[in-house]
C-alpha cells in the first residue's frame, strides 16, 4: 500500500498505532518525535477531538537503508481509542503499512483494551486487509503500573497469531524505539521482497 514519490526517490509507508483511549499512543508518537533529528522529520501535526488526539507526523529514518534506490520515508498516525470515532479510525487505517496495537496493561483497562482490539480487527476486515499477513505488532504499555497485568494474560488475549510484542513505559520512553524498529523492519522486508497486505 506503500505511496512511491519518484521525483525524491522516496517509499512513503503509513504506520498506525491503534488502542484503547489513553493507553499510550500518542506518548509513543510524541517521544518519537522528540527523539528524531530536526532534518529528518516533518511537522507534529495534532487535531484534538473531545476526548483524544489524534497525531501524525512523517520521517525519514537513515538507518534503514535504500530499497531498489528509493530512501523510505515513514509516517507514523495515532487512531483515537474510542468506538464513536469510527469513522475517523476507517480513514486513517486506508493505505496502512504497519499497525502498533498499543494495549493498556493496567487491569481495569482490559476492557477497552478488548474493545479497541475487536475495532481493529473488524475495520481492517472492512477494508479487505488480511490481519494475517499485515505487519503488526503489539506493545504491552504501562509495565510499571500497579498490578499491572501479566505478560502471560495479555498474550492470551491479544497474541493469538504469536506477533512480536514489546513491554513498555511509553512515558520513560522504554520499549518505544525498539517497537519502532520493529515494525519498520518487517514493512521494510515485505518490500524488499515485492508484497502487499491486501
Amino acid at each position: 500500500m506503500s505511496f512511491i514519490n519518484y521525483a525524491k526517490k522516496e517509499i512513503h509507508c503509513k504506520i498506525v498505532y491503534v488502542g484503547a483511549g489513553l493507553g499510550g499512543k500518542t506518548t509513543n508518537v510524541q517521544y518519537i518525535y522528540e527523539q528524531t533529528q530536526p532534518e529528518q522529520k516533518g511537522k507534529l501535526v495534532t487535531l484534538s477531538t473531545e476526548n483524544e488526539r489524534t497525531l501524525f507526523f512523517d520521517f525519514l529514518p537513515l538507518s534503514v537503508g535504500d530499497v531498489r534506490g528509493f530512501k523510505t520515508r515513514f509516517h507514523l498516525y495515532t487512531i483515537p481509542g474510542q468506538t464513536f470515532y469510527e469513522i475517523s479510525r476507517q480513514f486513517i487505517l486506508k493505505g496502512v503499512d504497519g499497525i502498533v496495537f498499543v494495549v493498556d496493561s493496567q487491569a481495569e483497562r482490559m476492557e477497552a483494551n478488548i474493545e479497541a482490539y475487536e475495532g481493529l480487527k473488524k475495520s481492517l476486515e472492512q477494508q479487505g486487509y488480511d490481519a494475517s499477513k499485515i505487519p503488526f505488532v503489539i506493545q504491552y504499555n504501562k509495565r510499571d503500573a500497579q498490578g499491572a497485568v501479566s505478560v502471560q494474560e495479555l498474550e492470551s488475549t491479544f497474541n493469538a497469531m504469536r506477533r512480536p510484542y514489546f513491554e513498555a513505559v511509553a512515558n520513560r520512553g522504554t520499549g518505544v524505539m525498539e517497537t519502532l524498529q520493529s515494525i519498520s523492519q518487517w514493512i521494510i522486508r515485505d518490500l524488499k521482497r515485492g508484497e502487499t497486505n491486501q
